[in-house]
């Protein structure tokens, strides 16, 4: 498919909270968060990525922070690519003579407009050519599922905007659902609790903060109780309040059903044979918010089906993106769309 050997080629984990590349030379060489910063003055971008995120709830009246994905698929062009680009200059080299051909990963719900979306930007961004492959895939292959086997594997990537679960066999999707929450919809009901139980207001970055040490999916005993800095609506004062994991379990179920729910439908349309294999080999789970505390139990409580979290399930994406580089004619299933 890529003719030319000098150009060189990339993996693109194109995610809702964060974008990693991967290279066949290098392996991970940039891992950045996927927000810019620009001043509405003159419509400059000031920042991106780390040093973007850096300024959330710093910034003056005249800059403000953008998040170019939204539930997975690009909401604003013109900082999608800006993301793009950046990315794509730190794993290449600004002076690198010849356009990369990318592997860019989206959601397994991706619409077509969307996907015209990811390659348009892609390209502008300074791909020379781009291939689309479904999150689950490449979380499958970053895993270490044989997914050309014929047998049947399920995955769950949970990511920043959006779950995906899809049950894999013979390289390709049998069965998929893509359900819009993920970690920043749990940050956010993070948020909303806090506003509205003790009228605080906690940022972005304080929310993944409180659900990364102390969120469970179940109630635990002992309960663990930690110390939550924010400004009290009513005063504007600095105000410090303390929560409960049990407190958050509470809180956040409704978000840990609608991914079981996911799982659930997935299984439910799945051939009998396949969901046999599933019951022999389990289901893995991928992406930065897999990792929650007590999901995966969670999950097999209420499937009934073993569950397992990948080795760096943050980066699974990514590394799978590396195998099918490597490996691209054996996987010639797995491609959504080439262009």
């Amino acid at each position: 498919m890529w003719k030319f050997l000098q150009n060189k080629k990339i993996g693109i984990d194109l995610g809702t909270a964060n974008t990693v590349v991967f290279t066949l030379e290098g392996g991970i060489v940039v891992d950045e968060p996927t927000i810019v910063a620009i001043d509405q003055v003159n419509k400059k971008i000031e920042a991106i990525g780390h040093d973007a995120k850096a300024m959330i709830g710093k910034t003056p009246e005249s800059v403000r922070i953008y998040r170019p994905l939204q539930d997975g698929a690009i909401a604003d062009y013109r900082t999608a690519r800006a993301v793009l680009k950046s990315v794509i200059d730190k794993a290449v080299g600004k002076n690198y003579f010849f356009k990369p051909d990318a592997i860019v990963s989206v959601p397994a719900g991706i619409t077509s407009t969307e996907r015209r979306a990811v390659i348009e930007a892609t390209r502008s961004a300074g791909a020379r050519s781009v291939v689309l492959v479904k999150e689950p895939i490449l979380a499958a292959l970053g895993a270490g599922v044989p997914i050309n086997e014929a047998k049947g594997h399920m995955l769950v990537d949970i990511g920043g905007g959006t779950t995906d679960v899809a049950v894999i066999s013979l390289g390709g999707v049998v069965a998929s659902t893509s359900v819009k929450c993920a970690g920043t919809k749990i940050d956010q009901a993070i948020i909303d609790y806090i506003r509205k139980k003790y009228s605080v207001v906690i940022g972005d970055r304080t929310a993944e903060d409180i659900k990364k040490r102390i969120a469970s999916a179940l109630i635990v005993v002992p309960d663990v109780r930690d110390d939550i800095k924010g400004r009290d609506m009513h005063t504007g004062l600095p105000k410090t309040i303390t929560i409960s994991t049990n407190e958050l379990a509470e809180v956040l179920a409704p978000q840990y059903q609608q991914i079981v729910k996911a799982i659930k439908d997935v299984l439910s349309d799945t051939p009998a044979e396949l969901a046999s294999d599933i019951i022999d080999y389990g289901i893995v789970m991928t992406g930065g918010s897999s990792q929650l505390q007590n999901l995966s139990e969670l999950i097999k409580q209420q499937t009934g089906v073993s569950v397992r979290v990948a080795d760096e399930p943050l980066y699974a994406v990514a590394k799978g993106t590396g195998i099918l580089l490597a490996h691209l004619d054996d996987y010639q299933r797995s491609i959504l769309t080439k262009r």
